[in-house]
């Protein structure tokens, strides 16, 4: 071994987790959540940690999160798209291991999110305004802070409007889910009154959206408007380029490092205050004026 590498592992000291298992099983291929992780992942290399992703299982014996944290020696643990319901994602959380989370919201535990809030008004509101009244909204699974959040804001942005929405206008789909998105946006597009834009879950089900509306000989924003959410940079380079909100994905996996950075290395100066980072809304050219 080096001199210069026997000094680096004798002054790193920390290494730290990444929990992450999206739901679509696209793991570190979905556009979004691996440039989070990315940028996360170089922020905390750059302070000299290692990082792993953390898993149930080491050879053939069985781990739960904690256990694996514990064996590992890990010094801290960035969650990102879990199912946060899950007890061994709750036994973590207050185990006292250092824990940062992305979208979601755990007690006294520091999170990293985005202004969800503000980005699903910025949606309507511009569909509004190019002269949309029967607005239909995909969303993604229920079970996190963001969905509800942006299933809220949806409809009191709509009520505040005074347009209404039916029940069949509001649908409980997938992230990152291409069929399932397909067969919503068909079930809507079917509707005797149907929508005349539809909000998406995010950007990936945008290529659900054109197979739908393919099938039934419609158009994309001729017949109908679509809007996706993330600003993933695939969706900006087809055409029609997709109406979208684009999250700061560099900014919320830094964000998240230096969170957690500071847990481990400031614990009594470290906030657990929730950080909301802004979001831009990306006109793109798949919301045009209803026909």
């Amino acid at each position: 071994m080096s001199a210069t590498m026997e000094k680096a592992v004798r002054q790193h000291t920390h290494s730290l987790g990444i929990l992450f298992a999206e739901e679509s099983n696209r793991g570190l291929t979905h556009p979004f959540f691996a440039s989070v992780l990315n940028a996360f992942k170089i922020a905390v290399e750059a302070r000299g940690y290692d990082v792993c992703f953390i898993n149930r299982n080491i050879g053939t014996d069985a781990f739960t999160y904690l256990e694996y944290c514990r064996y590992r020696n890990l010094d801290g643990v960035c969650i990102a798209c879990i199912d946060y319901s899950d007890p061994q994602v709750a036994e973590l959380v207050k185990s006292g291991i250092p824990c940062v989370t992305v979208d979601h919201l755990f007690k006294n535990i520091p999170a990293v999110l985005s202004d969800n809030e503000n980005g699903v008004k910025k949606l309507v509101e511009y569909a509004i305004s190019m002269g949309h009244k029967r607005i239909a909204f995909i969303h993604g699974h229920n079970n996190s802070v963001v969905t509800q959040t942006r299933i809220k804001q949806f409809s009191q942005t709509m009520q505040f409007y005074k347009l209404s929405v039916p029940d069949d206008y509001i649908r409980s789909g997938l992230y990152a889910d291409i069929g399932t998105t397909r067969k919503l946006v068909g079930e809507l597009l079917s509707l005797p009154e149907k929508p005349t834009c539809i909000l998406l879950p995010d950007d990936v089900c945008y290529f659900g959206a054109q197979e739908a509306a393919r099938e039934m000989g419609m158009r994309i924003p001729e017949d109908v408007s679509v809007a996706g959410y993330d600003g993933i940079s695939l969706t900006q380079e087809i055409r029609p380029c997709l109406t979208t909100i684009r999250q700061n994905s560099d900014g919320l996996g830094k964000e998240a490092a230096a969170r957690l950075i500071g847990m481990i290395e400031s614990p009594k100066k470290a906030l657990c205050l929730p950080v909301f980072l802004p979001v831009e809304l990306l006109r793109g050219d798949t919301v045009s004026s209803p026909v």
